[in-house]
């Protein structure tokens, strides 16, 4: 659902921003106002029902036990009963991000967390004259804490106090033109997330056959999913920056203007990156004390953690350039080449280099951490590679009128 939503809002952002490039508003607010809607249709008359209906089906299908379903089913329903602000919350941060304004989405989304924090400790715990809700409360809290962001973009939207406003003619059938040309550059975007999700979880596969698999688990979730997000969220803004600066440009017919954004872009990843992979080197044992002891099983974890983390100080910058150079070509209309990149650096490189190891009865922890630095040095081989020979133009889509 995440990503069949995030690819759509995809390749809205990429014609929002090529439309904010050429100053044509009444352009933003038709691609936003047909993208909405079929968003609101999708959601509203098939991802909720089907979702709410199929739940105890879907947690049959990830063998879930008898009473992980007792709570996982309330908070699944609900979360789908809710599911359109969620998405609405969505739509409207990437339609204001891509049209130029950065800081309404940013204040958007402290205040959404404020709430989130807020409704979950009111409606799990129960507060006043709200009962204890356990599950179903933190299912409430996702879905309702962005009514008021939404509300308000929509206001700003309404007032004219958005770059964004409303379009000339309301209908209640979304402009198919519009819509064929955010699938065209959003669907291989989606492609992409899902490649990106499928080399991730057989590569946990791999982790699990290492002699001291549960340490080595605990070692990548700490050092990956923990202490490496602080390389990876931070490249993933500088991609939808460098994507939205792209557009914009490549818009107002400055290709080489918005490619020297993009420069900018990836040099500021790569200094990041370069830092905390300082920080890493310098302060290893104290980070992933953070997370577990030095004592018994700990002291492996700590082990296996501190050479994972020597492997991605290298492999960071490599993936932070590449990131910021992907939202190049994806500000350009040019989601296919990501994709196959995806598939190429994911599927055969980074699990086909732990396969031969496999085989060969040589996989080690470091034989894997090796394979992750390899996938992300072929990643942004290929993507300058790509990005350095694209010839950057407008996304040549008829849009109607």
């Amino acid at each position: 659902v995440v990503v069949s939503l995030a690819s759509l809002f995809h390749g809205m952002g990429v014609l929002i921003a090529q439309s904010a490039g050429r100053q044509d508003r009444a352009q933003m607010n038709r691609i936003l106002y047909s993208t909405g809607l079929l968003t609101a249709y999708i959601v509203l008359f098939i991802i909720t029902p089907l979702g709410y209906w199929l739940s105890p089906y879907l947690l049959k299908l990830a063998n879930a036990g008898p009473e992980v379903q007792a709570y996982a089913l309330p908070y699944l329903r609900t979360l789908y009963l809710l599911s359109i602000t969620l998405s609405m919350n969505f739509l409207l941060g990437t339609a204001m991000q891509t049209s130029g304004d950065a800081k309404t989405p940013l204040m958007l989304v402290v205040l959404t967390t404020v709430l989130h924090i807020a409704f979950s400790a009111v409606f799990i715990t129960g507060f006043g004259p709200f009962p204890k809700m356990g599950t179903t409360g933190a299912a409430l809290g996702a879905g309702l804490a962005p009514i008021p962001t939404v509300l308000i973009a929509l206001s700003l939207i309404v007032r004219k106090k958005a770059i964004l406003g409303l379009p000339e003619h309301f209908t209640l059938i979304p402009d198919w033109n519009v819509i064929r040309a955010v699938a065209r550059i959003g669907i291989p975007s989606g492609i992409h997330a899902v490649v990106l999700n499928i080399g991730g979880i057989w590569l946990y596969r791999y982790v699990g056959q290492l002699p001291d698999s549960s340490a080595a688990q605990a070692a990548y979730t700490i050092c990956y999913a923990q202490l490496f997000s602080f390389v990876t969220w931070a490249a993933l803004g500088l991609r939808g920056s460098a994507a939205a600066l792209m557009g914009q440009n490549i818009g107002a017919g400055k290709s080489e203007r918005g490619r020297r954004g993009v420069h900018v872009a990836a040099t500021m990843g790569g200094a990041w990156a370069v830092v905390w992979g300082l920080l890493v080197w310098v302060a290893s044992d104290q980070l992933l004390g953070l997370f577990n002891s030095t004592d018994g099983e700990d002291a492996i974890v700590t082990q296996l953690g501190t050479s994972l983390l020597h492997y991605l100080s290298f492999s960071g910058v490599f993936l932070a350039v590449a990131l910021a150079l992907t939202g190049g070509l994806m500000g350009a209309g040019d989601t296919k080449k990501p994709m196959y990149i995806a598939i190429v650096t994911q599927i055969f490189v980074l699990l086909g280099v732990c396969e031969i190891y496999y085989r060969l009865g040589m996989l080690t922890a470091s034989a894997i951490w090796s394979a992750i630095l390899i996938s992300h040095l072929s990643r942004y081989v290929l993507t300058h590679m790509a990005f350095f020979s694209a010839k950057l133009r407008p996304v040549a889509i008829e849009m109607g009128h």
